[in-house]
């Protein structure tokens, strides 16, 4: 990520002492928290606190990752084989376990609540927040920190996508284009701040959606390959809207996965049709902006999703300039007007894992 510096929410000894994926999700929590109003901004910076009045035993943590701190690992690995056993960091294993962004954040913030750590591949993101809601839902949490952070720009994770013939060649994500020919990879975290809804209210702050329903599912069909004219993504979205008790014809916009590798892309576009019909909510992709951030996507995808709410405007599918005929269906290739209604946000990983979450703006009547 061109232009990330820790530093300026880290100290140098907490810079040290975390990986970059743990990093990414400090970073982008504390600017939710400030969005939210729920930071002492008298706090020193890389020392902040909620505010007094906030129960930390009711906070709570809710966070996707693909693999963890698999930048560590990689280099103490390089550690030992040039320099020796001796030589490998003491914070080798909790820098790199997945868990190690949620824990950074419980100690950062003296949050008591659950501090979960979800890995459901590029699913992650999107079952941590629908994981987080329900926590709030069942009335178990106050608030809680959900979303993703994933960092897996290593030397090995990139020759590993490589070879498996799942990165593009030429760099550029083409979601759902014709010329597409796999991802971009890259890193990132997204992280939304959930609340009841009248608490949120109460205390007059922003509100940019809520979350009405969500599911998540397997393939059982292959490690990395989706489910014929995917199945199991159709089962999700079905589910999921019936979480949100909505018929198809109330979504009015779909946040795809759309990675941008041929079968994945076809495989939602197809899923999207069975589920839909003739309905064809206006889709679109983040991909071809962001590249594919893995268990992060669903987080920052979230968020992209609350500034399409709160712009009202949906974004371009950047990369997308040559439809595919395969493809049916409606395919926003430049910004468009839009009125906010409910948005299905789709996220599917390696062992089929498939994750579908329903966020819409906020109802004044509600």
């Amino acid at each position: 990520m061109n232009g990330f510096d820790p530093a300026h929410w880290l100290s140098h000894k907490q810079v040290r002492q975390l990986d970059r994926v743990s990093q990414l999700a400090v970073a982008a929590t504390q600017e939710a928290l400030l969005d939210a109003g729920l930071l002492d901004e008298n706090s020193p910076p890389d020392t902040p606190a909620l505010l007094d009045d906030i129960d930390l035993d009711r906070v709570a943590i809710s966070l996707g990752t693909g693999i963890g701190g698999v930048a560590t690992l990689e280099h103490q690995m390089t550690v030992r084989t040039e320099r020796g056993t001796r030589r490998v960091s003491p914070f080798t294993v909790p820098m790199t376990m997945p868990n190690a962004p949620a824990a950074a954040l419980s100690l950062r913030y003296g949050i008591r609540g659950s501090a979960w750590t979800i890995t459901t591949a590029c699913a992650s993101g999107t079952d941590a927040i629908a994981a987080g809601a329900r926590l709030v839902a069942d009335g178990r949490a106050d608030v809680v920190i959900a979303g993703g952070a994933d960092h897996s720009l290593t030397p090995t994770c990139i020759a590993g996508f490589e070879n498996m013939g799942a990165l593009s060649p030429t760099g550029l994500s083409r979601p759902f284009d014709s010329r597409r020919d796999g991802l971009a990879a890259a890193e990132g975290s997204g992280i939304l701040i959930l609340e009841p809804l009248e608490a949120a209210r109460a205390r007059g702050e922003r509100i940019y959606m809520t979350v009405l329903g969500a599911a998540s599912c397997a393939d059982a069909h292959h490690i990395t390959s989706p489910a014929p004219r995917g199945a199991g993504a159709v089962r999700c979205m079905r589910e999921a809207l019936d979480d949100a008790d909505l018929e198809p014809s109330d979504i009015a916009h779909i946040n795809a996965h759309g990675t941008s590798t041929p079968p994945g892309d076809l495989a939602e576009a197809q899923a999207i049709e069975t589920v839909f019909g003739t309905h064809r909510p206006p889709t679109t992709s983040i991909k071809g902006v962001t590249g594919h951030s893995f268990g992060a996507a669903g987080g920052l995808e979230a968020v992209a999703v609350a500034l399409t709410v709160a712009h009202r405007t949906l974004p371009p599918t950047v990369g997308h300039v040559v439809p595919d005929p395969q493809v049916n269906a409606d395919i926003v290739a430049e910004p468009r007007d839009w009125t906010p209604g409910p948005v299905l946000s789709n996220s599917f990983g390696f062992g089929g894992h498939n994750a579908s979450v329903v966020l819409a703006p906020v109802q004044e009547d509600a």
